[in-house]
């Protein structure tokens, strides 16, 4: 073999070494995690950096890899072809074409892009340097491509860039979130307090309060020492008190507030005006979302507000804590009331009070019962039946069967869902 062949050769060898390089890149760069090198990025990390630039400038950084990849790709299999055809004749085109495919293929295609993706962040991190100067250096070739590509798709009217929507952002956030989670490097506690935060701009507070049947009210013309009887009895530190009827609340009473006033009218309790005591009711409405109020809590150092609707009229109270277990699960101190929303059985259905949310059964079993209309299970029974059902009607959605099994006078006090036979197992029990 000549001196010339020899070199020939050794540049083919760097060319492959080239387009190895150029794919494995182009694969690292992409798959590497952008919220692990946003991270680094912040820490002061160089080259965390120079790949957030590479990736601002993404048009670029693509077109450079395609236009060395090709360029190198390109030049092996002519210098190839060339060192065949003067060793076998004609025939080395043929021998150019099998041997260069299945060596570009190998080495410069398969195995640095497979290394790439297990590796992706550490490559990335590695090869930054040289891809933003080979950017900047081919940046005139890939204008001009680009130039060519921009004008060759003006009439097809898909020259124009879409950026990023909010929406698109939130639901790559959330498709990342299930992902992680099928994976199994999200727990399902974890998976539903990401998705919690999430949801809290598209639920209303009319959603997740206390309805206002549930609602401990207190009369004010009960007198001073009733109403501290109920207080004491009461699980709640904050009440609402109405005069004449339920719907005109004239004010909160707080156990704290009340009992610093008993202490300077311990001799004579009757003399306390409890009017003084209370704080004024805040009103909101029941479209207000979820984020809404939690800022309007902060903004207000306030943990309470009531509910109404658009006529002004009282449907029910929302707290903190009730948007708070929105994100984290329920939260029972040692004064709250247990009470058994759901007992699973041993047939497979499950036992369900009819105030439970539809969202927290939703998350609590995996279901997918639709929430738009109804937000609790009995207001779900009533929406199928399309009038108040009687004990014992059945009603079949999505494969689930909806069985009512309490009533008390108009309102549904407990439902029996039966899973289909293919739904995952439920929990035993939730209180």
């Amino acid at each position: 073999m000549s001196t010339g062949q020899i070199i020939t050769v050794v540049a083919i060898g760097l060319l492959i070494v080239l387009s190895g390089f150029f794919s494995g890149s182009e694969t690292a760069v992409t798959a590497a995690s952008r919220a692990r090198l946003h991270h680094l990025e912040k820490q002061g990390n160089r080259r965390a950096r120079m790949i957030s630039e590479l990736m601002r400038q993404r048009e670029r950084f693509i077109g450079a890899i395609l236009l060395g990849n090709n360029a190198v790709n390109i030049l092996a299999t002519a210098l190839a072809t060339s060192l065949l055809i003067s060793v076998a004749g004609d025939a080395g085109v043929f021998y150019a074409t099998i041997g260069l495919t299945l060596i570009i293929l190998i080495f410069a295609e398969v195995l640095p892009k497979t290394y790439a993706i297990r590796n992706a962040d550490r490559v990335a991190l590695a090869v930054a340097p040289l891809l933003l100067g080979l950017v900047w250096l081919l940046l005139p070739a890939v204008m001009a491509v680009r130039g060519v590509v921009y004008v060759a798709l003006m009439p097809f009217g898909a020259h124009k860039a879409n950026g990023n929507t909010e929406e698109e952002g939130e639901e790559e956030l959330r498709g990342a979130i299930s992902l992680q989670a099928e994976e199994g490097v999200v727990v399902k506690h974890e998976h539903d307090m990401l998705h919690g935060i999430l949801d809290l701009d598209d639920v209303a507070v009319g959603e997740i309060m206390t309805h206002r049947n549930n609602m401990a009210m207190i009369d004010i013309g009960d007198g001073v020492r009733s109403i501290l009887d109920q207080m004491i009895e009461s699980p709640y530190t904050r009440i609402p008190l109405w005069r004449s009827e339920p719907d005109n609340i004239i004010g909160i009473v707080h156990s704290k507030d009340l009992l610093r006033a008993i202490q300077g009218h311990r001799e004579n309790l009757d003399s306390l005006d409890i009017e003084q005591v209370l704080s004024p009711p805040w009103f909101v409405p029941e479209t207000t979302s979820l984020r809404e109020q939690l800022n309007a809590f902060r903004e207000r150092r306030a943990h309470f507000s009531l509910v109404v609707d658009e006529y002004g009229s009282l449907m029910g109270l929302v707290t903190l804590e009730d948007i708070l277990e929105e994100i984290v699960g329920d939260i029972v101190d040692e004064h709250d009331i247990a009470l058994r929303n759901t007992l699973a059985r041993a047939d497979g259905s499950v036992l369900i009070a009819g105030e439970t949310t539809i969202r927290d059964l939703n998350r609590r079993f995996g279901w997918n019962f639709p929430d738009e209309e109804a937000a609790t299970i009995a207001g779900l029974a009533l929406q199928l039946a399309q009038q108040i059902p009687q004990v014992g009607e059945r009603f079949e959605l999505d494969g689930f069967i909806l069985d009512v099994r309490g009533r008390q006078k108009n309102r549904i006090t407990s439902v029996r869902v039966i899973p289909p036979p293919d739904a995952e197992k439920t929990p035993e029990e939730d209180t």
